[in-house]
């Protein structure tokens, strides 16, 4: 269903000066580049042992001293503005890399050396699906996110939650699971990533925000992969609840919901994301209009999605897409937002 390695596209003249308007693209102390010049290796487990398929990398002793300083500074940047003076008590923790995948990102863990408490940020290449991806879900979901861009370089603050792999795996049991809420949430979860054509949302490429209230337990549902920001051809792609990996959680909202409900929890998020797009119109119609101008997939990968889209919405505006940002565009234009 998803492309064994799917093709990178560099940020275009459009996408660059939409970036530079929106304060976006920023001069970053550290790129990509300089984090790839390590020396070794050593695997990163998690608290139980298991391989996190993460590594933590070493540096030579003549590059360390450079490279943590620049991350540091790279996360004032992210976090204040660039004021350094409030960041003179962190340090460079550790530098991981996501070797197993197509891009190799790396994660950076910043510690706060007066009270031990860390954070983490990651250093990507900048694929223009990614920015697009970041950038969509920052305006239509209902999370604000941190990122910055400069030549072949993304930074994007960390997404806090429970994994999606490891909530099926470790919560569904729990007496205290609010089975009904986790639902309605998963299903918004599902509108919003087909309503932007956010695809490969399998349970490891979300994480699970849990948030106690006085006598209820709410759950948010998170991207926190946009690398297949409106590139496959196949619309399924773009429904989480047909990911095997998703079976768990798609099993217990069918247990829990009926269809009637299901397409009462689809309707509110659309009408939350019109809501969204109406309070953001300039500035998504500026991405958007940049968007319908680059190449994000190969023609054929458009030309299938359209068919697919065009039968599922019987709507004749998808006939004339030839981009994938004009699919996106038609797709979210079925909010009737700009009227």
């Amino acid at each position: 269903m998803i492309s064994r390695k799917k093709q990178p596209y560099p940020i275009s003249d459009g996408l660059r000066a939409y970036l530079e308007e929106h304060r976006r693209e920023v001069p970053l102390p550290i790129r990509y580049e300089d984090l790839t010049y390590y020396g070794d290796t050593v695997p990163v487990y998690d608290k139980h042992g298991r391989d996190t398929l993460w590594e933590s990398v070493l540096y030579p002793a003549h590059e360390r001293r450079r490279i943590q300083r620049g991350l540091v500074d790279t996360y004032a940047t992210l976090r204040v503005t660039g004021e350094r003076s409030l960041m003179q008590h962190l340090v460079t923790d550790r530098v991981d890399v996501c070797s197993y995948g197509n891009t190799q990102p790396f994660r950076v863990r910043i510690l706060n050396t007066l009270n031990e408490n860390f954070d983490y940020f990651y250093v990507k290449r900048a694929d223009a699906s990614r920015v697009y991806g970041l950038e969509l879900e920052h305006m239509l979901s209902p999370n604000r996110l941190e990122f910055m861009t400069e030549g072949d370089t993304l930074v994007e603050s960390h997404i806090a939650g429970i994994p999606g792999d490891v909530f099926m795996r470790d919560y569904l049991e729990d007496k205290h699971l609010d089975e009904v809420r986790l639902a309605k949430e998963f299903v918004k979860f599902c509108e919003r990533c087909f309503i932007r054509l956010l695809g490969d949302m399998h349970a490891g490429n979300f994480v699970v925000d849990i948030t106690p209230d006085f006598d209820e337990t709410s759950y948010r549902l998170r991207a926190i992969d946009f690398d297949q920001q409106s590139y496959e051809d196949n619309i399924r792609v773009y429904q989480p609840n047909f990911y095997i990996e998703n079976n768990p959680i798609v099993f217990l909202g069918m247990k829990c919901m009926e269809p009637a409900t299901t397409r009462q929890y689809q309707q509110e998020e659309r009408s939350l994301i019109r809501h969204r797009a109406t309070s953001e119109r300039e500035a998504l119609r500026a991405l958007l209009d940049t968007m319908r101008l680059d190449e994000l997939a190969p023609d054929e990968h458009v030309a299938s999605l359209r068919e697919d889209l065009l039968e599922f919405y019987a709507d004749a505006r998808f006939e004339r897409c030839q981009t994938m940002g004009a699919l996106v565009d038609a797709s979210l234009s079925t909010l009737d937002w700009e009227t």
